[in-house]
């Protein structure tokens, strides 16, 4: 799924809600901040950079990595994220959770968008991690006030 017009909004709100701002970039130029390059979504401090070709969870990613990391890492932010292994978990779990508002079919089509980038996982697939394999990215996002017991996100950064 790309990040096409009826999609931004909805984008564009949630990232407000992180005090994150989603900034659109022109068609055919380069995505500041996009560890992959374009189409892929960028990063520069709380900006997550995205054309309208840009896939909605290469947003969502980008968007869960500024969420998850440290304030002292966001303050620094520019294209590569880092972070270690349990935080990366915490970011893909918590870049289904924010899809929600774009997937009203189900978990499914971000999860099938995820693989198809070739995302990675132990149980095959991110919908089995998703639902049964997750546990230590649930802790995180828990530890760290990103969501609530049942799996809501917070809307609050990592501090």
């Amino acid at each position: 799924m790309l990040l096409a017009q009826d999609r931004w909004q909805v984008l564009t709100d949630t990232l407000a809600r992180y005090d994150l701002t989603l900034r659109s970039v022109a068609p055919g130029r380069d995505i500041p901040g996009s560890y992959w390059g374009a189409p892929e979504a960028g990063l520069g401090k709380r900006v997550v950079y995205a054309r309208g070709d840009t896939p909605v969870h290469s947003v969502l990613h980008e968007s869960a990595h500024c969420i998850c990391m440290t304030q002292a890492r966001r303050e620094t932010l520019d294209t590569d994220a880092g972070g270690d292994d349990q935080e990366e978990n915490a970011v893909c779990y918590l870049q289904i959770l924010l899809a929600r508002p774009m997937y009203a079919e189900s978990i499914a089509m971000v999860c099938a968008d995820m693989d198809a980038w070739g995302y990675s996982f132990r149980l095959g697939n991110a919908r089995a991690w998703f639902e049964g394999d997750a546990d230590d990215a649930r802790a995180f996002l828990r530890e760290h006030g990103l969501i609530d017991n049942t799996d809501t996100p917070t809307y609050r950064l990592r501090s």
